[in-house]
C-alpha cells in the first residue's frame, strides 16, 4: 500500500513538473528558458527515481510488476 501512495505521489509529481515547464514555455516567449529547463530537468530526474523505485519495490516484493504471457514451446 505504501509503495503504490509513493508511485502516485511521484506520478503527479512527474505531470505537475511537466505542465510547469509547460507553463513557462508558454507564458514567457521565449525569455524564461531557465525556468523550462528547470521543469523539464525535475521532470526527468523524478521519472529515473520512479523508474528505480520500481525495480526496488518489485524486488522486495512489495509490488509484483506483470510479465507478458510466454510463447508456447
Amino acid at each position: 500500500m505504501l509503495g503504490t501512495v509513493i508511485i502516485v505521489i511521484l506520478l503527479l509529481a512527474i505531470a505537475f513538473n511537466l505542465f510547469r515547464g509547460l507553463y513557462f514555455l508558454v507564458r514567457s516567449e521565449g525569455r524564461g528558458k531557465k525556468h523550462v529547463v528547470n521543469a523539464l530537468s525535475w521532470r526527468i530526474g523524478l521519472s529515473i527515481l520512479l523508474f528505480l523505485l520500481l525495480f526496488v519495490l518489485n524486488y522486495f516484493g512489495i509490488i509484483e510488476l506483470h510479465s507478458l504471457p510466454r510463447a508456447p514451446q
